[in-house]
């Protein structure tokens, strides 16, 4: 081989080195940082990671919105007409969030299944949902709601 072609050929297959292992480790470092949306039927199932942070969307459940009288903390239940599932909040709910109305809550679950959020999020006018949530709330009617259970 000629030394030229073999100095190239050095050279292309560090650069190819090196940038999979920079993109390697750019992968490992952003794994963490992923947060998969799940509807209440899933994480009903069990099917939603307790050790990860997720998103968590759907209808907040008349009546469910308990508000601690001392502190931001918040308690309420959120569905997506097959299965329920309590979030716990603490801190400043937006100004659209109401019973009955859509939203996303980010956090991570514990061991009761209760999500315990750091962030929520509701519809910010009244032709928009998310469309996790419009994916998930598709086909499922309000009559098939599971009860809510306090």
């Amino acid at each position: 081989m000629h030394p030229a072609r073999k100095q190239r050929l050095i050279l292309v297959s560090l650069v190819v080195v090196l940038s999979s292992t920079a993109i390697g480790l750019a992968a490992y470092a952003l794994r963490d940082n992923i947060n998969l949306f799940y509807p209440p039927a899933e994480v009903a199932a069990g099917k939603a990671p307790i050790d990860r942070t997720i998103r968590l969307g759907g209808m907040v459940v008349e009546g469910s919105i308990e508000r601690s009288r001392d502190e931001l903390d918040t308690t309420f239940w959120v569905t997506d007409y097959k299965a329920s599932v309590a979030i716990r909040y603490s801190g400043i709910l937006p100004d659209l969030f109401a019973e009955g109305e859509g939203i996303v809550a980010e956090g991570r679950l514990d061991e009761q299944g209760v999500l315990i959020a750091t962030q929520v999020l509701a519809k910010h006018d009244e032709n928009y949902m998310p469309p996790e949530v419009a994916a998930a709330l598709e086909g499922n009617t309000p009559r098939s709601a599971a009860p809510y259970q306090p």
